[in-house]
């Protein structure tokens, strides 16, 4: 089944808030080999003016993963997930993430394509607080394997 382009455009309502903890930062950072004390240590992230441990880079991919359900789940797109997989991820910060910070996800779908029987679909979240301070956008492209 294609994907519509028809969607290329369309965005979703903003997630409920997700709360940013220490230890998931840690448990994080600890399985993807992360070992700078940013990561672990409030004190090391204080010495360098954060408020608590930071994020790894990649860290905001497990909310905005959770927050594509919204765009995979949408059944007018009717995008069959056992035939998904994973095409690619980017992020642009504005800041980092930290241990205490709010986070909403505002998903809109950027680009949808079809080729070769397949379908990939690019998608764009914005992360922002919940006081709406802009901190990471995500783009994620999904494909979308057809049944040949």
């Amino acid at each position: 089944m294609s994907l519509d382009p028809s969607f290329v455009g369309r965005s979703y309502p903003p997630t409920e808030p997700y709360q940013v903890g220490r230890e998931k930062i840690r448990e994080f950072a600890t399985a993807i080999g992360a070992v700078d004390p940013v990561y672990h240590d409030p004190e090391a992230a204080r010495a360098l003016g954060h408020g608590d441990v930071v994020a790894p880079p990649t860290y905001p991919f497990t909310i905005t993963m959770a927050a594509n359900r919204q765009i995979v789940d949408d059944p007018d797109l009717g995008v069959d997930y056992s035939r998904v997989v994973h095409g690619d991820q980017r992020f642009r910060y504005t800041r980092p993430v930290v241990a205490g910070d709010e986070l909403v996800c505002v998903n809109t779908i950027e680009e949808i394509v079809n080729r070769g029987g397949h379908g990939f679909m690019t998608t764009r979240t914005e992360v922002n607080t919940s006081a709406g301070e802009p901190v990471v956008t995500v783009w994620t492209k999904l494909v979308v394997r057809g049944e040949g």
